[in-house]
């Protein structure tokens, strides 16, 4: 059914240093790092260039131990405006493309091309990357694929500014031999609980007998198999990011980590990072989770529901601070999650009145009820703030089409 189809996974590379470069030209080529509090010697680094990590520094590193690795490391704090800006241009630019589009964040999505016959894919592939350079500054690497699975697969595997086709025919070869751990879908714990089956490598997955892998796994067993084998059947769904249901970022940390300023900073860090993909949705949550998952491997998950729907940094903070206050017993920490769920389009929530907030909502109120009479008389999204506008990204190779014999000429 879905041999026919050509997936794009569009990944931009290094994407919070890319753009703070496009704001600061003089960033270009140095090794740069975006981190929560870039003041505090104990910052946690968010992202950083591919120069800095060419210096040994990367994501969860503080910035103390960043710029011991490298003096002349360039810390910025983000700027989730700036990011939110770049990925709109991003996807308009993709739109014209194909409207079968799924964002998957801020700084990825996959693309689903039309096709038809006598058009060159790898051409326009290339013709699109170099857009994105060109008239965005943003550097990408783009997966090619008949699916989803292994578009992602493609696109991790050249890194700036790469262009790879991975073919079903190729998975034997390519992925087979590689570590499960670097199957994307496969994180650190499930890993070592494969190792603990005997299956170590992503083509002794993809033989594992399916009755283990489900009596271990659940449904997710078998399905891990399917990917393994190269199977996988989902659609490029344009409506996926209108489905979320919680927003979360973890992370795992190097060391295990007792300072309580550390790890409020890492609370801080990933609670920004959730902040910028709600906004980007244009989400909000009632209900904030905190994971912990402690030296000895213990995880748990604790969470607080509210009132009033958040999507702003400092309100998850708050949140998330105080949960993990109230929880955590000092014991070291291996890795840290925060996440708000229960969420819904930021124009549907509603707050519960208060003294402090009703003068607030008496000037919204007017200008929600007319936008409101808008929309009922002309659509869905006929009105939208100025701040919402995308920058044109150009005006040609709209509906571009492609070859139906694309996977053919590629076998």
């Amino acid at each position: 059914m879905n041999k026919g189809r050509i997936i794009l996974h569009i990944d931009l590379n290094c994407f919070y240093a890319s753009v703070e470069q496009i704001y600061d030209t003089s960033l270009k080529g140095k090794p740069v790092a975006i981190a929560g509090n870039p003041k505090e010697r104990r910052g946690i680094i968010i992202t950083c260039s591919y120069e800095a990590r060419a210096r040994g520094v990367y994501t969860t590193m503080n910035v103390g131990e960043a710029r011991r690795k490298c003096p002349e490391l360039i810390v910025r704090p983000p700027n989730f405006d700036r990011y939110r800006t770049a990925s709109k241009s991003f996807f308009h630019l993709l739109k014209e493309y194909s409207e079968i589009l799924q964002p998957v964040s801020i700084d990825e999505g996959y693309l689903q091309l039309p096709i038809i016959e006598g058009q060159n894919v790898l051409q326009h592939v290339q013709d699109l990357q170099e857009r994105i350079w060109t008239e965005l500054q943003l550097p990408c690497s783009i997966g090619i694929a008949p699916n989803k699975f292994l578009a992602k697969m493609a696109s991790d595997m050249k890194k700036p500014m790469g262009i790879t086709v991975l073919r079903k025919r190729d998975v034997p070869a390519i992925l087979w031999p590689m570590p499960v751990i670097e199957m994307h879908g496969i994180g650190k714990r499930t890993a070592e609980k494969l190792k603990k089956l005997d299956i170590q490598t992503i083509g002794e997955l993809a033989v594992a007998d399916e009755y283990v892998l489900k009596q271990n796994f659940g449904i997710n067993g078998p399905r891990m198999k399917q990917k393994a084998n190269g199977q996988d059947d989902r659609p490029v769904d344009p409506e996926a990011i209108y489905d979320t249901k919680s927003v979360g970022n973890s992370t795992t940390l190097s060391h295990d980590v007792t300072d309580r300023d550390e790890l409020y900073e890492i609370i801080s860090m990933l609670s920004e990072k959730v902040a910028g993909r709600l906004k980007a949705k244009k989400l909000a949550g009632v209900t904030v989770s905190v994971m912990i998952r402690t030296a000895d491997w213990e995880t748990y998950t604790r969470s607080k529901s509210m009132n009033n729907a958040i999507n702003a940094k400092e309100d998850i903070v708050e949140q998330a601070w105080n949960l993990f206050n109230k929880h955590w017993h000092e014991e070291p920490v291996r890795l840290l999650g925060v996440t708000v769920s229960n969420v819904s389009d930021i124009k549907e929530t509603t707050q519960q009145l208060t003294f402090f907030n009703f003068e607030e909502h008496v000037k919204e109120e007017p200008i929600i009820k007319l936008v409101d009479q808008i929309e009922q008389k002309f659509g869905k999204g006929a009105i939208i703030r100025g701040s919402d506008i995308a920058k044109p990204a150009g005006k040609h190779h709209a509906n571009t089409s492609f070859s139906k014999d694309f996977w053919d000429e590629h076998k």
